[in-house]
């Protein structure tokens, strides 16, 4: 179960509905357990090993490496320990503080997220290092999620670690979207952009991978072991879109500024040597979603996958969507999905919060009274730099919290919505669930007799 919360998520409000909410998001987040996809995708009978289509005799192989960074990267590295044991000769993989690993075999190491630290950057370099001596016979597994750019931060020369840790985060801070900020900081990587690869090679390079940006672009969910479609100029208009001029550090600047075709990213590997899987969709968190709320009598609309935008103004238009449903509504009630990413633009002080957190906050401020619930949650369980995965909420929030002396609009205002939610009992708890695709928004309606 990864809700660990769930008494008291469940002991006030919208009782029915809570625990429907609670039932299909476990639902959805063991469908995109990584560890599952990568049980499914790989197999060892004797000595050879089959990935997807691919099929190797490890007799005939050098060494086995397994090599990762990212929220859904452990959970990989499991598996291929599970499958793989003592043939794997060289490994290292760097977690999310917090993320503890039971490997036996497989190095793990944490760091900090979203904010790096020289944790990172050591392990980073070492597995830079530990790539480049990879042979051609060798296989060198490569567990990049989301996350990993935060986990692996190895600038390149001429930008100090803090320059680079003060770029994440000032992009964090803007509002930008994951591509925007993914296009800088690939450009300031030694490890992303495909370089990790690069370094592999002439090695097998087989990528097993979890998205957690809508469109599943490989460059943006695996960077450092794949070519790049960003650009130089990407990465500037960037800087000019969220006017970051003034506040980026100069040597980032100027590093970006001369940036030529010559020193880009791979465009392409010239062969094909290098294979990615992906084993979780982004978008699969709301098929699996979905696909429960119809199993349990809703009837299901999918808004989109690919949500963007203010996580306030997304919430309050999702509430808004979910009490208008109500004069349609059929006896088996209703289910509205939505997966995708939305953001918080910081600006002065703030408090304790996280996008998931402010959406289903905005969510509850416009719901109408009696059975309907909204939940938003992070699938990773962490929402921004908080222990809660994100709320589940419903009318009687706002009932609540005026009875608490609690102010909804404000905390949202401040970012500082944690405490609000956790004193009201409407933050999910989760801890890391090794997973990390599309966050997920469900809205459910229907007449129930009180829980």
């Amino acid at each position: 179960m990864y809700i660990k919360n769930r008494d008291e998520l469940e002991s006030h409000g919208e009782r029915a509905l809570r625990t429907a909410a609670l039932d299909i998001a476990e639902y959805a987040l063991e469908r995109v357990d990584p560890y599952r996809a990568t049980r499914d995708l790989v197999r060892l009978q004797g000595d050879h090993l089959h990935v997807g289509d691919l099929e190797y005799d490890l007799g005939r192989r050098g060494d086995v490496f397994v090599l990762g960074a990212g929220k859904a990267s452990l959970s990989i590295a499991l598996a291929l320990e599970d499958i793989l044991g003592t043939r794997i000769r060289h490994s290292l993989v760097v977690v999310k503080e917090g993320q503890r690993s039971t490997t036996r075999i497989v190095r793990v190491t944490e760091a900090a997220h979203p904010l790096p630290d020289e944790r990172g950057f050591r392990a980073a370099g070492q597995a830079l290092e530990m790539a480049r001596q990879a042979g051609r016979n060798d296989i060198v597994f490569c567990a990049v999620t989301g996350g990993s750019s935060a986990l692996w931060p190895l600038p390149v020369e001429g930008v100090k670690f803090e320059q680079k840790r003060e770029v994440h985060r000032l992009l964090l801070e803007s509002g930008a979207s994951i591509r925007e900020i993914n296009a800088v900081r690939k450009h300031l990587s030694r490890i992303k952009g495909g370089r990790l690869a690069l370094a592999a090679f002439p090695a097998e390079v087989i990528n097993l991978t979890v998205s957690d940006v809508t469109g599943d672009p490989y460059d943006y969910i695996t960077c450092p072991t794949v070519p790049d479609t960003s650009t130089f100029a990407d990465a500037l208009a960037v800087v000019d879109r969220y006017r970051l001029w003034d506040p980026m550090p100069p040597a980032v600047i100027d590093y970006l500024k001369a940036g030529t075709e010559r020193n880009e990213n791979p465009r392409d590997f010239g062969d094909n040597r290098c294979h990615t899987f992906l084993l979780v969709r982004s978008a699969e968190i709301c098929e699996a979603a979905a696909e429960k709320a119809a199993i349990m009598g809703f009837r299901v609309k999918v808004l989109t996958c690919k949500m963007q935008g203010d996580s306030a103004l997304e919430g309050g238009h999702f509430g808004r969507t979910l009490s208008d449903a109500r004069s349609s509504c059929p006896e088996g009630g209703i289910a509205l999905v939505a997966g995708g990413e939305t953001t918080v633009v910081l600006e002065g002080p703030y408090g304790e919060g996280g996008p998931n957190q402010e959406f289903a906050c905005a969510a509850s401020l416009v719901l109408a009274e009696g059975h309907q619930v909204a939940l938003s949650m992070d699938t990773d369980g962490t929402d921004g730099p908080t222990q809660l995965a994100g709320a589940l909420v419903d009318a009687s929030t706002t009932s609540r919290a005026r009875e608490a002396g609690l102010d909804i609009s404000g905390a949202i205002s401040r970012h500082d919505v944690s405490p609000l939610l956790r004193r009201l009992s409407d933050g999910i708890m989760t801890g890391h669930t090794g997973t990390n695709v599309n966050d997920l928004k469900l809205g459910l309606f229907r007449i129930t007799s009180p829980g």
